[in-house]
């Protein structure tokens, strides 16, 4: 009995980092390009279990991928890079047009209307700890605020 148990706890302390904190990505889009185009905005919905920030990423579809703000300062158009974005735990925090959002930097190619983007996503937990999301996002075209190439 005492040797099932034991067994039973040394699995359950090797089990413990598939417990890892993780991060829920919903409506992952990218907005689709014109021909020759060099950078588009991508906008999803993050939620995490636990405090941590979203640091980075890379496709295969651009030479970088940056976080970025977007806002309207007195009339005109503010886009700076972040280092990261906040993402608190259990807050749902959107990456949408016109605000917090990536972009892909140096477009290999066209992004086309309902192509599917891949993406990896890098987010820091609170502990330090790094770990990779893999994201497909669909692109679309979409009206209202959009990105003016810089």
């Amino acid at each position: 009995m005492q040797h099932t148990l034991l067994t039973l706890l040394l699995g359950l302390t090797l089990a413990a980092p598939v417990l890892a904190d993780s991060v829920k990505v919903e409506n992952a889009w990218v907005r689709a390009t014109a021909p020759g185009q060099q950078v588009a905005g991508g906008f999803m919905n993050l939620t995490a279990d636990a405090d941590m920030a979203l640091i980075g990423g890379t496709s295969p579809v651009c030479d970088k991928l940056e976080l970025h703000f977007m806002r309207m300062d007195n009339g005109v158009m503010e886009m700076r890079q972040m280092k990261e974005i906040a993402l608190p735990k259990g807050k749902t925090v959107s990456l949408e047009p016109g605000d917090l959002h990536v972009m892909f930097i140096g477009l290999k190619g066209q992004i086309r209307d309902g192509q599917k983007v891949p993406m990896t996503l890098l987010v820091r937990g609170a502990d330090g700890k790094e770990q990779k999301l893999a994201v497909d996002a669909v692109a679309r075209k979409s009206g209202g605020m959009g990105h003016t190439p810089h």
